[in-house]
């Protein structure tokens, strides 16, 4: 029980970053504009895109499972601050949500993959 609640856990995770990737393929003009207020080129959300979706499929599938969540982790505490607008309800919601995640993800890379990985 435990290796399969491990598994769906790392296939739920992993929509996210899968969600996010499908996003910022087919609608990459809000990234852009996060990206360039902060001085970044709006172009690297094609490289960000890709990250999310290798991500996901990593989770899912298990090779270095620990590593991806670890570093996921990070990515989602450091993209937490975009959304850091205490004055917009929505957006701390996201800010919670990513440093729920984080913690999720932190557990998941203490834990390891479990028996269903690659």
């Amino acid at each position: 029980m435990v290796d399969f609640l491990n598994l769906l856990g790392r296939v739920l995770i992993a929509g996210l970053f899968l969600g996010g990737a499908w996003q910022k393929l087919t609608a990459p003009a809000p990234v852009q504009a996060m990206l360039a207020s902060v001085g970044l080129p709006g172009g690297m959300v094609w490289l960000l895109a890709a990250f999310n979706a290798l991500a996901g499929v990593m989770l899912v599938t298990g090779p270095q499972v620990q590593v991806w969540a670890l570093v996921l982790a990070i990515y989602c505490i450091a993209t937490s601050w975009f959304h850091l607008i205490p004055a917009d309800p929505w957006q701390m919601t996201i800010f919670v949500k990513n440093w729920a995640i984080a913690g999720g993800l932190l557990v998941l890379a203490a834990q390891g993959p479990g028996r269903f990985a690659y």
